[in-house]
């Protein structure tokens, strides 16, 4: 078994994280694929900027899905940087976080056509609350590897806050309809809040 303190990879966990960007970049190309479908429709005499202008919805959501997505696997990249072993608890936790990207793409199609509708706002943020609890058990799972004190050793703390914000953010945009997904712009604020939280409580990540 590798020791907590190799900086190594095992050769299996090189594995399960290529098979995790995989999904990833998978997942990435299946939010342009109505675009895609968009661009086939079109005659050759039809205005592009009047097609772009007419379904700007999916053009929108393509956009705040795809940083959304590229934002979450940073946060999941710079979690596993510390892991050295594909043990029980971090292989599932990669394999459910990866789930939940890889379902992004079906309540991101349902944005333009149904995007105020309660179930469609619950499948979307519900999907960005789970993966990013899924990410503070990944940074729990990981820290298990690494001595306290490590360099590696990822705090929990920014995940667990951005759940939090989400789960905020999800009551927001049910309770009051008017603010669609704008509360989603709280994540900004959550990521403020979490070098707030380990600069004044320190204790907090060891």
């Amino acid at each position: 078994m590798v020791s907590p303190d190799s900086i190594e990879r095992s050769r299996d966990l090189d594995r399960l994280l290529t098979f995790v960007d995989a999904a990833v970049a998978i997942a990435l190309t299946l939010l342009v694929l109505p675009l895609v479908d968009l661009a086939g429709e079109l005659e050759s005499g039809d205005a592009v900027w009047q097609a772009v202008r007419e379904h700007a919805g999916r053009f929108a959501a393509f956009a705040l899905s795809f940083v959304v997505i590229a934002r979450l696997w940073r946060a999941q990249h710079q979690i596993v940087r510390g892991a050295v072993d594909d043990r029980v608890d971090l292989f599932w936790c990669l394999l459910a976080w990866a789930l939940t990207i890889v379902f992004l793409p079906f309540p991101t199609a349902l944005l333009a056509a149904t995007g105020d509708q309660v179930a469609t706002k619950i499948l979307y943020i519900g999907a960005l609350l789970v993966s990013s609890a899924l990410l503070a058990l990944l940074a729990a799972a990981v820290r298990r590897q690494r001595p306290p004190g490590s360099p590696l050793r990822p705090s929990v703390i920014p995940a667990a806050v951005d759940a939090v914000v989400d789960g905020v953010a999800l009551l927001l945009s049910v309770l009051v309809p008017a603010l669609s997904y704008l509360p989603l712009l709280l994540l900004v604020v959550g990521g403020h809040a979490s070098t707030r939280i380990l600069r004044r409580w320190p204790r907090l990540d060891h």
